[in-house]
């Protein structure tokens, strides 16, 4: 079964690939191609950077988003977003303007903005994922988070903490995405990548 790990060079997809050869994945291809995309049987979305910047770079890839679309919503391939990827996932982001999101799940991405001065954002470092629902991919333990936004709204998986709860990982039905870094989170993301890869949602 082929992973489709989307290239619109706005993620860190060395590392990616390198987690998800890690925790099984034999058959990955790192593609910008939607015809590809289409035909997989697991897609990953990576992200780093702004929201705007992410979503326009996935825009102008002729055809990704109605591949992306089609296989994750209409065919019910799993998909996982990672970080920006994550935060696409929503209906609109509010970093460096407003823009929007892929629109899979309702809600927004807005500034962080702990009361607490000593929250420095971007929240950076290791911190708890705590689960608020039951979901088979995710479980307690620590992650390694890098964000400066976080997602408001529905269909919320885990939260953390920084200076009061920030979501750390939302989803429904065979979409799943998390805020932290899976490729940096050690043993806990490499486990994470394996039940994915084995998720038959």
């Amino acid at each position: 079964m082929t992973i489709a790990l989307v290239d619109y060079g706005a993620g860190n997809l060395h590392s990616v690939a390198n987690a998800l050869h890690a925790a099984g994945a034999a058959d990955l291809i790192v593609t910008a191609d939607p015809d590809a995309v289409a035909r997989a049987g697991r897609i990953v979305l990576p992200g780093v950077g702004a929201f705007g910047a992410c979503a326009d770079a996935l825009r102008a890839i002729p055809g990704m988003i109605e591949a992306l679309d089609t296989r994750v919503r209409g065919e019910g391939v799993p998909f996982l977003g990672v970080c920006v990827g994550m935060q696409l996932m929503a209906e609109r982001g509010e970093e460096q303007g407003r823009h929007d999101g892929l629109g899979w799940i309702a809600g927004t991405v807005r500034a962080l903005a702990p009361a607490d001065r000593r929250a420095k954002v971007p929240h950076m470092g290791w911190n708890d994922v705590v689960p608020v629902a039951d979901h088979p991919l995710i479980v307690p333990g620590e992650a390694y988070f890098l964000h400066g936004y976080a997602f408001a709204g529905e269909s919320v998986l885990a939260v953390t903490d920084h200076d009061g709860p920030v979501t750390a990982a939302i989803g429904r039905d065979n979409m799943l995405g998390v805020q932290f870094h899976p490729e940096k989170s050690q043993r806990y993301g490499i486990a994470l990548l394996e039940r994915f890869l084995a998720w038959r949602p």
